[in-house]
């Protein structure tokens, strides 16, 4: 006759169970850890290999469905940030994204860049008009700009018209800046300028006449 586990078992059972579930929750954090720390540092050789090679987009790791653009300086909030390709979540995920029914970076147009407002976008909060931002382009060139407003406007009632009527730079993240949730309609934009001081205009590249959804 076969004898159930007397409680003993039952209990040293219980603690192997729990012993395997904290080790596996464990290497899970340890996980997103080092991935929280490896991708920064694949993106940054992605992008020194982008300036080396001339600015074809070079992924970060062979099955990335992003790599960096530019690089977006904030010089007076400290701010160093590469810009990716798209404004996917998966994307945003590891960066602020360009989206790509805007102007490139740099050219003729509006280029517009988005990102958390949690995360790599919490310092536009901080710019103030006259404000400095440098983007550094994928060929090496540097285009420097000056922030020349802040607003709040709702995605569901208005559009952002992306054409060639003269370069520019458009930051967008999710309003207010401090909300629990991010599934608002509210959107904050920071709209900057070419720098007339310091930025030498390349050669227009002309962009289609396109509609952007914020």
């Amino acid at each position: 006759m076969c004898r159930l586990p007397g409680l003993d078992q039952w209990r040293g059972l219980l603690a192997l169970l729990l012993l395997l579930l904290c080790l596996q929750q464990a290497a899970g954090a340890a996980l997103i850890h080092a991935k929280a720390w490896l991708a920064p540092v694949l993106l940054e050789h992605a992008w020194q290999r982008t300036l080396s090679r001339g600015g074809g987009p070079q992924k970060p790791w062979p099955w990335a469905d992003t790599w960096p653009v530019a690089r977006l300086r904030a010089p007076l909030q400290a701010v160093d940030l590469l810009v990716l390709a798209g404004d996917s979540g998966n994307a945003l995920a590891f960066g602020p994204g360009h989206a790509s029914a805007s102007a490139q970076p740099g050219s003729q147009g509006r280029a517009v860049i988005a990102g958390h407002r949690d995360t790599h976008f919490a310092f536009l909060r901080k710019l103030r008009p006259g404000d400095p931002l440098q983007l550094q382009l994928p060929r090496g060139g540097v285009r420097h700009y000056q922030v020349a407003a802040a607003n709040v406007v709702d995605a569901t009632q208005q559009q952002l018209q992306v054409d060639d009527s003269g370069e520019s730079l458009l930051l967008v993240t999710c309003y207010p800046f401090d909300a629990l949730l991010s599934a608002g309609s509210l959107r904050y934009t920071v709209s900057a300028l070419p720098s007339p001081l310091l930025a030498a205009r390349p050669a227009p590249v002309p962009m289609p006449r396109q509609v952007f959804s914020l």
